[in-house]
């Protein structure tokens, strides 16, 4: 109880949020590097996993090679970056390890949303005389767009909570508070810094959760019998001509 009430203390002295070695600063560099992070994560995955779901090749393959990225730490690929030459660029090692760490969930599950899309809509469209891309952004995407949030989410997460190593290499964010609260063997303030990572998380979370509802393709789409709103795709029923 002595830490919580030291960290809440800690939180509550105006003093820890100003300056260069404030809260508001940490966080705002805690949000550029998780955003580059994320971005970077999502320009690689992303292309290559619609592409292979889309095509239904080569998914495994791409899969099981990234998820090798899972059972290597990634405080261990983050020193060995920061040891090499890379370790004089700046953030790049810490970007480079995060990168590698949110990868895995965002290929996973987007190349399964698209290979799990409903056949019968997907064959029904290409019937309709869909194209490929127009196949893969009308049609699969939309169906797929539950488990691409998911796996959207838990990359933002991940990265957002691994950030905090980041500090342990020399670079910004709120893991610095952490590291100093070790150095000064202040527990309240280290206690403090990790309450403010787990918010952090938190707040990425809800957000995502927020948009994931407001601009998920699929709302308002019939999707049984007495729901309103036109369907995915509707093929259009074969008529008979008259004799």
């Amino acid at each position: 109880m002595d830490a919580i009430t030291g960290a809440w203390q800690w939180l509550a002295t105006a003093a820890n949020w100003a300056g260069e070695r404030g809260v508001w600063h940490r966080l705002g560099e805690h949000l550029w590097l998780s955003g580059l992070c994320l971005l970077l994560s999502c320009l690689i995955a992303l292309p290559v996993a619609l592409w292979l779901g889309h095509l239904g090749k080569g998914g495994a393959l791409a899969i099981n090679v990234s998820n090798v990225g899972r059972a290597v730490p990634t405080f261990a690929v983050l020193v060995l970056l920061t040891l090499s030459p890379l370790g004089k660029h700046g953030d790049w090692p810490t970007v480079i390890a995060l990168v590698l760490f949110a990868v895995p969930p965002l290929l996973t599950n987007v190349y399964l949303g698209i290979r799990e899309a409903d056949r019968d809509v997907v064959e029904a469209a290409r019937g309709m005389g869909m194209s490929g891309p127009q196949l893969l952004r009308r049609v699969e995407i939309p169906l797929a767009y539950p488990l691409i949030m998911t796996g959207l989410r838990s990359a933002a997460v991940q990265v957002v909570s691994t950030t905090t190593l980041a500090a342990l290499a020399g670079g910004g964010g709120l893991g610095r508070i952490i590291t100093a609260g070790f150095g000064n063997y202040d527990t309240a303030q280290v206690v403090a810094g990790a309450v403010l990572v787990a918010l952090l998380a938190l707040a990425v979370e809800g957000v995502l959760v927020l948009l994931d509802r407001a601009f998920n393709p699929m709302r308002g789409r019939r999707r049984g019998p007495g729901k309103k709103g036109p369907a995915l795709v509707r093929p259009r029923p074969e008529t008979s001509q008259p004799t």
